[in-house]
């Protein structure tokens, strides 16, 4: 059963957190830019915008930008669902530190802390920042809702950046625990 237990933990940590480290730190860059130079929420179109061939009328398809408002949106839900999904990680991590006999161990619980910080900054900054961001680029909004105003969406997305990173590192450092196990009498 820990055999068990163990791997839908490793597999919960690799296919829950996994996406949403890489959506969040993804996202910072397109949420530049959804604001190009100006500050002000690129337009829709961008390629119409700048006299380019959009394909209207040629029976070509429409060109998009790279890293255009879709990309941003897609981010924004893969970390949201993600994030709900890993849920798990803790729990097949408790079950299996149950176990093993291995709750009360300084390594398991730094690591139980660690993820509890981990997923306060996910839900309390990562997330809303991502949301504020989208919303000022007028993404994602309700119908006769009004865009968030964000003085600075380019600072906005650096700050954002650096709680991902924060987020990022405290995932590694829970990895590296979970692999080390410091004091452990489980063997390592």
């Amino acid at each position: 059963m820990t055999k068990l237990l163990l791997s839908l933990h490793v597999l919960a940590a690799i296919l829950a957190v996994g996406p949403v480290a890489v959506a969040a730190s993804m996202f910072p860059p397109f949420a530049r830019k959804l604001f190009a130079n100006t500050g002000e929420p690129a337009g829709q179109n961008t390629a119409q915008s700048t006299g380019q061939n959009t394909g209207q009328g040629t029976g070509e398809p429409e060109a998009q930008p790279s890293g255009g408002p879709t990309a941003a949106l897609l981010l924004h839900r893969i970390c949201r669902v993600y994030a709900v999904l890993g849920v798990a990680v803790p729990v097949f991590g408790l079950a299996t530190g149950s176990q093993l006999g291995v709750l009360g161990d300084a390594w398991l619980v730094t690591s139980m802390v660690l993820t509890v910080l981990a997923a306060a900054l996910l839900g309390a900054v990562i997330l809303p920042r991502q949301a504020r961001l989208l919303g000022a680029a007028g993404i994602g909004l309700d119908e006769g809702e009004s865009a968030p105003r964000v003085p600075d969406p380019r600072a906005a997305a650096a700050r954002l950046a650096m709680a991902t990173g924060a987020f990022n590192l405290l995932w590694a450092v829970v990895v590296v625990l979970m692999i080390v196990r410091p004091g452990s009498t489980t063997g390592a």
